[in-house]
């Protein structure tokens, strides 16, 4: 089977703009569709997640609007990424996925759902919470901390976004970044400027928007987190939990906004039972 580290990257037209995207895994069913965090390109997935889960589905992952090897630019607020990611889907051809959000794809998931709800059959939402949640203003500050620490200690921002700053947290961002270092030829693009600014102004905004009506998602949704996220408070992601009519929340203990990815043994099993219940 073709794996992530090799699966060749293609493009589709969309009223005049390239969307790049990969795919991989048995074409035949329902597929998977991975929307991914803040400053996220392509090449930011974890391997072992997307080849677990393309071991039994057909995953496809995009660089949305604006993002890495995608055309045009950023939009400046979640309901018009989600609206790119649902044009995205049904250029592609399809009429019902499955979708996998992480962080800011989390929101995005939750936006495809509330503006195209026939075209979800099950969602996995993991490091994210509701539009609205409470404490998002912090986010810039986060987020700028994380980004002086990078260049204090000439690593990568997710090393203190991520994973716990102990023993274990370390050795997990250790071996996250070199499985994201697996694929050497035809990577995405490195995110922009233009685009960094975007997505941050978006995640503002939608934490200070009026909260959604999550009652009215009818579709069966899995909520993953690690324990003390420092990026989207853990409670967040209990509280989103609640909102939905028919969720499963699992949180990985002594972990953060990573812990899907340090916990990626433990996570992409639970996926695909999820997936699978009929």
């Amino acid at each position: 089977m073709t794996t992530w580290r090799d699966t060749p990257t293609k493009t589709v037209m969309i009223d005049g703009t390239s969307f790049a995207y990969r795919q991989l895994g048995d074409t035949s069913g329902i597929p998977v569709v991975f929307l991914h965090h803040f400053t996220a390109v392509l090449d930011d997935w974890d391997p072992r997640i997307v080849d677990g889960i393309a071991a039994r589905h057909h995953v496809i992952a995009f660089d949305n609007r604006g993002v890495g090897s995608t055309g045009s630019r950023v939009p400046h607020d979640i309901e018009q990424m989600g609206a790119d990611a649902i044009a995205f889907i049904r250029a592609l051809g399809y009429s019902e996925v499955d979708l996998f959000g992480f962080s800011l794809g989390g929101a995005v998931a939750q936006m495809v759902a509330l503006q195209a709800p026939d075209l979800v059959r099950r969602m996995v939402l993991a490091g994210t919470g509701p539009r609205g949640g409470g404490g998002i203003w912090k986010m810039p500050f986060i987020v700028g901390g994380a980004y002086a620490k990078a260049f204090a200690t000439r690593k990568d921002p997710r090393h203190f976004l991520f994973f716990p700053r102990d023993a274990e947290g370390r050795k997990a961002a250790g071996e996250y970044f070199a499985r994201l270092a697996e694929r050497t030829a035809d990577r995405s693009r490195p995110i922009s400027r233009q685009a960094t600014l975007a997505q941050l102004r978006a995640i503002t905004a939608g934490g200070l928007h009026a909260p959604d009506d999550l009652s009215v998602v009818k579709v069966p949704v899995l909520v993953a987190n690690g324990d003390h996220d420092l990026m989207v408070a853990s409670e967040h992601s209990a509280d989103m939990a609640r909102r939905f009519p028919d969720a499963k929340l699992v949180v990985y203990p002594n972990s953060g906004h990573g812990g899907v990815f340090q916990y990626h043994r433990e996570f992409v099993p639970e996926v695909l039972a999820f997936l699978a219940d009929r």
